[in-house]
């Protein structure tokens, strides 16, 4: 038992605790992560040591080391960075005074205590105990050898084995990632393909529950075999490529990307490759390990049905999916697909204000309601932890918003929307320079490129809160020229422009803004304000004063 800061860290019951007691969910290479810089307080890590430490035997990229500090972090609330301070040309350092204690052996007394505060973290700390890769058991023995250890095993196998739709109940699933072959002798053609079979192979090492196999010789022992190829017209790159089944010889799954030569930056151009493909393949992959067999297609209707009325935006057409998506619900209470859009759906109402004060505090808790619940029935989901990523941001809650984010890119590294809440949090939370780094991420990846225009206006505005209006234009373009329906981003052009003493045209996309959006102003523009960091506030009144100048009216 490690303790630091009023935290516990039990490594034992492998859980965080928070000085209230309540349990911190946190992936197990996070909880590896942070368990390594408990014992070595005061001692500088460097990154090489923390990554052959956390990760033994598997080449992963610095993201993913960087994404588990972040969710330390988070999980720590240490936003200011004084806890794991980075040391410049060396590593990171945990600053914390830490004791260590023996863990108490009867935990069936001490647990109530813990557990009650946040069941869902519990129970998904159970869930992953029976996911993780041999030789972490060796790290336990002491928690298996006593009886509520035992009983706290046979519950994860149980429930692990259980679940439906699951296809191996022994462990993660593994995956062969053979080198994409490169069409023809052109060696522009072999070094891109290498490229982007390395990228692809880094990108999947990160999904937490399934492992990843490199070399050719590992295919008979792997779950599934991913191959592809690579070819190269005069106007683009083309990766084509498909999962099989070792067992059965079945293709689980094929894809092809294109990426447009004349459209994209050389050096964008195998970072985009490889997202196309490892963002659609991430998405099969939790497909495949998580489908429920107890629901019926038939909900996939209703939610189209739901999603098409929706789309129309006003408040009947709102009334109306509502009304689609409970009675799905009421006849099949346990499907996640409902629940989720039924979620989204509320979110949506409260974020368009169609709802009563009243009304809406009642849809929060009832999403969030829907969402835990939807959480505790399949913990490794990739979509609800994508909705709970977004639901926690809409409802300000950004440390929160930030371990969900991080939790649903555990699943889908490429997940362009998580990228894009994680730099909304960090945002509100005034840690620009991050939120500016997560949003060229998410357009490093463009996956999916639906979403392009929503990382394009973050990235923006982050500049536009640092005060660099010259270089927040091209990226509010940019975002206007693929979805010009946000009234939003106009705005933001046109205090851009007044900060730049381009006075007509910060008229010009002030009145467009205001045509997309009427009945603004300077009361009701700015986001809500609760759990905001106040640097984030002062930058954010700064812009509110360009757009007023701009022609926003006062109210």
């Amino acid at each position: 038992m490690l303790r630091f800061s009023g935290f516990e860290l039990d490594s034992e019951r492998a859980e965080l605790r928070r000085p209230d007691g309540g349990a911190i969910k946190l992936r197990p290479k996070t909880l590896e992560m942070l368990r390594l810089f408990a014992t070595s307080s005061g001692r500088v890590l460097s990154k090489q040591e923390l990554l052959e430490a956390v990760w033994p035997n598997v080449h992963v990229g610095e993201d993913s080391l960087f994404q588990c500090i972040r969710e330390i972090r988070a999980a720590l609330g240490d936003d200011k960075r004084q806890m794991i301070r980075l040391i410049t040309g060396r590593g990171y350092l945990f600053e914390a005074e830490v004791t260590d204690t023996a863990a108490p052996q009867d935990v069936t007394t001490s647990a109530p205590a813990h557990a009650a505060p946040d069941t869902r973290a519990a129970a998904e700390t159970n869930v992953e105990a029976a996911e993780r890769p041999p030789g972490f058991g060796r790290r336990r023995s002491l928690a298996l050898a006593s009886v509520a250890g035992l009983a706290m095993l046979g519950a994860a196998i149980a429930t692990w084995t259980l679940r439906p739709g699951l296809i191996l109940a022994r462990g993660p699933a593994t995956i062969a990632v053979m080198p994409i072959a490169g069409a023809g002798n052109d060696p522009l053609v072999a070094r891109m393909a290498a490229d982007v079979s390395g990228r692809l192979a880094d990108g999947l090492a990160k999904i937490e529950n399934i492992r990843v196999l490199t070399a050719e010789a590992a295919t008979p022992q792997a779950d599934f075999v991913v191959k592809g190829e690579l070819q190269k017209s005069e106007q683009a790159w083309t990766v084509r490529a498909r999962m099989t089944s070792t067992a059965t010889s079945e293709v689980k799954w094929t894809a092809s990307t294109s990426i447009n030569l004349a459209d994209t930056d050389l050096q964008l151009q195998p970072s985009r490759l490889a997202a196309g493909v490892g963002h659609a393949l991430a998405l099969r992959i939790n497909e495949l390990l998580n489908t429920d067999t107890r629901v019926a297609d038939s909900s996939r209707v209703v939610i189209e049905q739901a999603t098409a009325h929706i789309k129309q935006t006003s408040p009947e057409r709102f009334q109306a999916a509502q009304a689609m998506l409970e009675k799905a619900l009421a006849e099949e209470p346990d499907n996640s697909d409902v629940q989720i859009a039924l979620a989204a759906l509320l979110m949506r109402g409260v974020q368009m204000v169609w709802l009563s004060p009243a009304e809406r505090e009642a849809a929060e808790t009832r999403a969030e309601a829907i969402l835990q619940q939807t959480l505790r029935a399949r913990p490794n989901h990739l979509p609800a932890h994508e909705a709970y990523c977004r639901f926690l941001n809409a409802t300000n809650q950004f440390n929160a918003s930030l371990v969900a984010c991080a939790k649903a890119l555990s699943f889908d590294p490429w997940n362009g929307i998580a990228l894009y809440h994680v730099g909304l949090a960090q945002i509100q939370t005034g840690r620009f320079e991050d939120a500016l780094a997560t949003f060229r991420q998410a357009d490093r990846f463009d996956t999916p490129q639906v979403s392009r225009w929503t990382w394009m206006i973050g990235a923006g505005w982050a500049n536009l809160l640092m005060g660099r209006a010259e270089d927040a234009v091209p990226w509010l373009q940019k975002s206007i020229a693929i979805t010009s329906a946000s009234g939003r981003t106009h705005m933001l052009l046109a205090a851009a422009y007044q900060q730049l003493g381009k006075t007509d045209e910060a008229r010009a996309a002030m009145e467009k803004g205001r045509e997309l959006r009427p009945g603004s102003n300077v009361r009701n523009v700015p986001t809500p304000t609760k759990n905001s960091s106040p640097v984030y506030l002062e930058a954010a009144d700064r812009i509110i004063r360009s757009m007023a100048a701009a022609g926003l009216p006062e109210g």
